[in-house]
């Protein structure tokens, strides 16, 4: 999931076969995860991303992240979301902005100020946007 910060925030899916090759066999690894976007904008060069030399991909540092071969998963906040994992319903992110929670149970509404977009795509197995918006006080 992505989360992008400014006016809009928002939380990005990835669950994508992670092609390695090894001198016989091909297998893929499926890692899954929730990305803050913004904050990675911040603190990584997206150059390669939007000159699609490179995927984006969750990473162990990430809001979440889960590998599949390996079962290993890792839940860290960053300066735009909490994360609460300890939830009877699931994984749920808290904006720091404005405290508004994000459900990200696709069977729930996603909350306040927040819309759940699906991506259709061929390079990902999953990709899925939620938007918060966030009010700027004037």
């Amino acid at each position: 999931m992505l989360l992008c910060n400014v006016e809009l925030l928002c939380v990005r899916k990835c669950r994508q076969h992670r092609r390695t090759s090894n001198a016989e066999v091909p297998h893929a690894r499926q890692v899954s995860g929730y990305i803050d976007y913004a904050h990675r904008l911040k603190t990584e060069n997206f150059e390669p991303y939007f000159e699609r030399k490179k995927k984006l991909m969750p990473k162990p540092s990430d809001l979440s992240y889960y590998n599949w071969e390996t079962q290993h998963s890792t839940s860290n906040s960053t300066p735009n979301f909490q994360v609460i994992a300890e939830n009877e319903g699931g994984l749920l992110f808290k904006n720091k902005r404005d405290r508004k929670v994000i459900n990200v149970d696709p069977k729930s509404l996603p909350g306040d100020n927040s819309r759940r977009i699906e991506i259709k795509t061929t390079e990902y197995i999953q990709v899925v946007i939620y938007d918060h918006v966030t009010r700027r006080k004037t």
